[in-house]
């Protein structure tokens, strides 16, 4: 799959801003193929798929980030994979006006 590098500069902007307002290594976000953080205090997340792992595409990301769509929204919508009892940025989203 060929990496838009627009797409890919706003998923690691944004993604880095989650890390920077909310730091810690407890919750995996992953935004296949263009980036994954970690953020959130509690234990460290490990390799592997442990809990507390979240997995959406881009354009979802980018719409949670603006503030587009909910997280309540997405999820319901099955565009968000999360497992975990910290898998929920709800409190955290939108980052940026859009």
């Amino acid at each position: 799959m060929a990496r838009d590098p627009q797409l890919l500069n706003q998923v690691k902007e944004t993604l880095a801003l989650l890390a920077e307002r909310y730091p810690g290594k407890a919750i995996e976000v992953r935004v296949p193929p263009y980036a994954a953080i970690q953020c959130g205090d509690g234990p460290k997340h490990t390799r592997g798929t442990p809990p507390n792992v979240i997995e959406m595409d881009a354009d979802t990301w980018l719409d949670l980030a603006d503030g587009r769509r909910t997280w309540a929204d997405a999820y319901q919508a099955g565009l968000i994979n999360a497992s975990g009892v910290r898998a929920d940025l709800t409190d955290l989203l939108p980052l940026r006006s859009s």
